[in-house]
């Protein structure tokens, strides 16, 4: 990758603040940092012994509970890190929820919900990068995004969800355009993956069996591999790289 030696160390003396990091992407990309070298500050809400965990398995990482739903909380979150490393190097806003509404049942989706998934979905990356950007000017860091198909294509969880990853993806080029050239701004669309959220979800996964390509959907190391990708490559800002295994040309 450009801008590092190919080491399995080349991240070391670097910081990484990962929001939902307590299992799924967010897990992932954890690890995926820490065994790069890197310091990294695990975050959850609800899943607290799960983030521990995590934090627990990585060395020199740290856990902290935060909802990012919570401008202050998400100032906290950025306070930790540096107050622990005096530095950040990349933000990947991955923390989001998606309540599994049928598009068709408008009655079920209140104005309640709709509020309720922007808080995490939108206003936190939000609220986050404002917190972090002059750290991340001074590292010339990056942050990263993790969004959804569904902020692309007509498809997901429900149509809150998806209004939510179209205007995250749409602040990523927004804040790309005006962030650089200290920060990076890029953000990986992922079609369905493989998690504790999704497991559940039998008729998707045959869907992506018989229809994608790829005749599967991803893992979280996938990814975690674009996260790793868009991290690291010096050059590349407002992109909205759709990681779906081909799903997306076939509808």
């Amino acid at each position: 990758m450009s801008g590092n030696d190919g080491g399995t160390g080349r991240w070391k003396g670097k910081v990484a603040l990962v929001t939902g990091s307590s299992s799924g992407i967010g897990a992932a990309v954890a690890r995926r940092f820490a065994g790069l070298g890197a310091s990294v500050l695990v975050n959850s809400f609800h899943s607290v012994e799960a983030g521990q965990a995590v934090a627990d398995s990585l060395p020199g990482a740290r856990y902290v509970r935060a909802d990012v739903g919570d401008e202050q909380e998400c100032a906290r979150l950025v306070d930790v890190a540096l107050g622990e490393w005096d530095r950040i190097d990349v933000l990947v806003n991955n923390a989001g929820i998606g309540p599994v509404i049928p598009h068709q049942n408008l009655n079920d989706a209140p104005l309640e919900i709709w509020k309720e998934v922007f808080s995490v979905n939108v206003f936190g990356p939000w609220a986050l990068t404002v917190a972090a950007a002059p750290a991340l000017a001074e590292s010339k860091g990056s942050i990263v995004n993790v969004t959804s198909l569904a902020g692309i294509r007509e498809v997901g969880s429900s149509v809150p969800y998806a209004c939510s990853k179209a205007a995250t993806n749409h602040m990523t080029e927004l804040l790309a355009k005006v962030m650089g050239p200290d920060v990076r701004v890029n953000a990986v669309a992922p079609g369905l993956v493989d998690t504790p959220r999704t497991e559940t979800w039998e008729g998707a996964r045959e869907g992506y069996r018989h229809v994608a390509p790829m005749q599967r959907p991803a893992t979280a190391d996938d990814v975690a591999d674009v996260v790793m990708f868009l991290a690291e490559n010096q050059y590349v800002t407002g992109e909205i790289m759709v990681l779906d295994g081909g799903f997306g040309l076939t509808r």
